[in-house]
């Protein structure tokens, strides 16, 4: 007997992928910004379906592994042709290399969230996440168009996607959204800085994205630091105390 599907969840994924195929074609046409904030709503709709799924008990491995394919594509392939017609062509192989390299660590980052996803990551993400990397590349072609900054030869660009890459596939810890437990009361601040960032999302959106990315890439990357050197120094104290 065959087994159905459920419509709701996998629909909104669908759209995820198509806001990621119109982004490439997009890309085909040069509209860089459009294909940047293309990739914006497949976040949205990435965001949607695991919501939707949770709220109305229909969460299946089929729909686990459609979630996986689209954001290949939408935070993936998408951003990767993005960047390269954007500003890594100009860098010849070695901007080609930087793309690949980009959609290849994002599907091994999925890959292993797909088998470790019930035993490891049940709030904060092993490595950076792709809709997060594919987030500092859209936030970075949006906030350089927006400034009139050229990309032609500018080395942050490729260097920022090989540091996205790599981090993918790191062993780094990441926070989610899932630590944010939303059930429980939070200080009256968190609401204060809710609005601000909205805020300033409505008056400057190319900034704040750009804002937001750099942040939660870089403070993963002190968070990290801060506990490898208190582990080491930890350890450290433990072994000059033992006789």
């Amino acid at each position: 007997m065959r087994k159905g599907i459920y419509l709701l969840p996998n629909c909104l994924t669908l759209c995820g992928m198509f806001a990621g195929f119109y982004s490439i074609l997009s890309v085909l046409s040069g509209n860089y910004v459009t294909a940047a904030w293309a990739i914006v709503v497949a976040g949205v709709f990435d965001g949607l379906d695991g919501w939707v799924a949770r709220l109305t008990n229909t969460g299946s491995k089929f729909g686990v592994q459609m979630d996986s394919l689209s954001d290949a594509i939408a935070f993936g392939v998408a951003p990767a042709v993005m960047l390269y017609a954007w500003s890594l062509s100009s860098f010849g192989r070695a901007g080609a290399a930087v793309a690949f390299l980009f959609v290849a660590c994002g599907v091994l980052r999925l890959a292993r969230y797909n088998v470790q996803k019930d035993v490891e990551e049940k709030k904060s993400f092993t490595g950076l996440p792709i809709p997060a990397a594919a987030g500092v590349a859209i936030s970075t072609v949006l906030f350089f168009t927006e400034m009139g900054y050229s990309p032609t030869g500018t080395l942050y660009v490729p260097m920022v996607i090989f540091l996205s890459a790599l981090l993918m596939v790191s062993t780094l810890r990441f926070h989610s959204i899932k630590e944010l437990n939303l059930n429980r009361r939070k200080p009256f601040t968190v609401l204060v800085i809710i609005v601000m960032v909205l805020t300033l999302f409505f008056m400057h959106p190319e900034a704040t994205l750009f804002a937001i990315g750099i942040t939660y890439l870089a403070g993963g990357l002190a968070e990290n630091a801060y506990l490898y050197i208190r582990k080491h120094r930890t350890a450290l104290k433990v072994k000059t105390k033992s006789p």
